[in-house]
């Protein structure tokens, strides 16, 4: 019989915990740089409508090019969780036309909150876990009985900050396939309706006007009928538990 070597793992958690701080340092790094350089400015309605006609002729005369860099930008604003993401969306309606417009910002938006899900997951989880376990044990169950209808509805509904969404998505355990494909398909909604704003770009003079109060309200019906299966189950089961 031939000896079983038993290999140990030699990682002791300040070796593990290294590549976590690298994470943080260049999460902040990047940040830090955005606010430090003021590159917010370029990230406003006033900026995209100064510099449209130059932006357009570019995206005009290098499509492939300009919707690359487009994603590749708007990738590293979700990721970063930088503020402008509505300005970006009106910009990708406004360069490459309402449905090409979404498709990206759907393909950037997707792959950037996923990255800013998976830090938080990363960086984040095992210190929430040790922490408040306790209280966290509730909503991590619905969480991940229904957690395609509840990211669903989170998406869907504009009220929801998108970053704080992806944030706190990280620390619960639902899967990342779950995730990627109800943050797809809840931003289709609301980011067309930005594509579509930013084709009349002259006449925008707040975002606020893009989201009209029956825009709105149809944003949140739609959140609320992407619950109903959750509801729908609830009521079952509370059926089943009062059946004698």
């Amino acid at each position: 019989m031939e000896p079983v070597l038993l290999v140990s793992d030699s990682s002791s958690p300040s070796t593990r915990v290294w590549p976590k701080v690298g994470l943080l340092l260049l999460l902040a790094a990047g940040i830090g740089g955005f606010w430090y350089f003021d590159l917010a400015q370029y990230l406003s309605l006033a900026a995209l409508k100064a510099n449209r006609d130059w932006l357009l002729s570019y995206a005009q005369a290098h499509f492939g090019l300009a919707a690359i860099l487009y994603v590749l930008l708007y990738i590293l604003q979700t990721a970063l969780s930088l503020p402008g993401g509505a300005v970006m969306t009106l910009a990708g309606g406004f360069l490459f036309g309402s449905l090409v417009g979404t498709l990206l910002v759907n393909i950037g938006a997707t792959i950037g909150a996923t990255l800013a899900f998976l830090a938080a997951r990363y960086v984040l989880r095992d210190w929430v876990e040790r922490k408040f376990g306790d209280r966290l044990q509730s909503i991590q169950a619905g969480f991940e009985q229904n957690a395609f209808s509840y990211l669903l509805t989170l998406r869907l509904i504009p009220l929801f900050p998108f970053f704080l969404v992806n944030l706190v998505s990280g620390l619960t355990r639902v899967r990342v396939i779950t995730y990627m494909v109800a943050t797809s398909v809840g931003i289709i909604p609301g980011s067309f309706v930005f594509a579509f704003a930013g084709r009349q770009l002259g006449t925008i003079n707040s975002l606020s006007e893009v989201v009209s109060p029956p825009v709105l309200s149809a944003l949140v019906l739609l959140g609320l009928l992407a619950l109903l299966p959750t509801l729908y189950q609830k009521y079952k089961m509370r059926r089943i538990r009062t059946t004698p």
